[in-house]
């Protein structure tokens, strides 16, 4: 989940054979796409690439209920927040913004177990966004995952914790 551009459909082509349409503008996805992620020898697990939520979206603005319906049936949320210094607003602002819409929408979504994922470090320019979003992260006790799509930097550590959460999840 996330804003739109926060790189949700180039992390799960990255994690997955899903090959979703990516592109520089909002709103690139319009239709939820599905990925199927090996996480160990014979194991897999489904992810699924919402469009982008934004303000709003729990009174059904952009394509708010069509896609927050979706979220209700994951086990995990990856809120994915861009880090990038062309990224629009404050990263932790844009978090809350997109949890608020989520707890609009169903406080039982919040109960979910949620990790944060920075995306875009590859042109996170000095660093002080992601390093805003850590330092909330750890204040809040989020799981924090700063990765990098493109160079597939941290990608292994978020697969490691997905795989261990969904196992948990099953248990």
């Amino acid at each position: 989940i996330g804003l739109p551009n926060a790189g949700k459909s180039t992390l799960i082509s990255v994690l997955s054979a899903a090959r979703p349409k990516i592109a520089d503008y909002p709103f690139t996805t319009l239709v939820p796409n599905l990925g199927v992620v090996k996480y160990q020898d014979f194991k897999s697990i489904v992810i699924a690439d919402i469009p982008g939520l934004i303000e709003g979206a729990h009174k059904g603005s952009g394509l708010g209920f069509q896609f927050l319906r979706h979220v209700e049936r994951t086990s995990i949320l990856l809120h994915l927040v861009d880090v990038s210094d062309i990224a629009e607003g404050d990263p932790v602002k844009n978090f809350e913004k997109i949890n608020r819409e989520l707890e609009l929408y169903s406080p039982e979504l919040m109960k979910k177990p949620l990790a944060v994922v920075g995306t875009k470090l590859d042109i996170q320019g000095d660093g002080k966004r992601l390093a805003k979003l850590t330092r909330y992260c750890k204040n809040k006790k989020y799981d924090f995952f700063p990765v990098c799509a493109v160079t597939g930097d941290g990608i292994k550590k978020l697969l490691r914790y997905l795989g261990k959460k969904v196992e948990e999840f099953k248990g």
